[in-house]
């Protein structure tokens, strides 16, 4: 009798175990709802606050990138003085190409472009009638040009554009970089 009275208690158990499961099934919680529709539920006081600080964020992402812009050609005018007065390449000029190649990356990136070398180094964009240097005094006149261009593009651009002509010089002042990184 004891026996068939604990059966009974466990199999009442789990009857209410599969009750409360199926139940808890059936109530929406906050980790199965889209983020989309959490977003939706906010008071329209909180979304324009939200979409207010937005907007400042990309507005001062944006100058931040002009900022870039003007870092990278301040390095790329010391590279070209630099090589015009030592005609070599100095310890402080390496460290100034991987600074220059690092901002750069990083405006590239933030166009939304991504290196195109497909593992050669010493590429050059299309279309082939882009002047290559064949000398390192050629590859500093060329660098300071193309990040002069690159600048150029990065002030015509807003911070709800996108300039393939930006990504494009940022791409070849990258390969200069490396370029000029390779021959020292």
């Amino acid at each position: 009798m004891a026996a068939r009275f604990v059966k009974l208690i466990i199999f009442a158990a789990l009857l209410c175990g599969v009750g409360i499961v199926a139940d808890a099934q059936d109530l929406p919680d906050a980790s199965s709802r889209s983020v989309r529709d959490r977003k939706q539920d906010l008071p329209a006081g909180l979304k324009e606050m939200l979409a207010k600080q937005k907007a400042e964020r990309d507005k001062k992402d944006h100058e931040e990138m002009l900022e870039r812009g003007e870092e990278a050609l301040r390095l790329a005018n010391q590279l070209e003085t630099s090589f015009e007065q030592n005609k070599g390449v100095s310890q402080q000029d390496k460290t100034r190409l991987e600074s220059l190649e690092k901002v750069v990356t990083k405006i590239r990136r933030e166009l939304g472009g991504d290196d195109d070398t497909d593992g050669d180094e010493t590429a050059y964009l299309q279309p082939t009638d882009e002047p290559k240097p064949s000398t390192v005094e050629e590859a500093f006149k060329y660098l300071q040009s193309t990040t002069i261009k690159l600048v150029d593009e990065l002030k015509k651009t807003t911070r709800f554009s996108i300039s393939a002509v930006a990504i494009q010089s940022s791409n070849t002042v990258l390969k200069l970089v490396r370029f000029l990184r390779i021959k020292k």
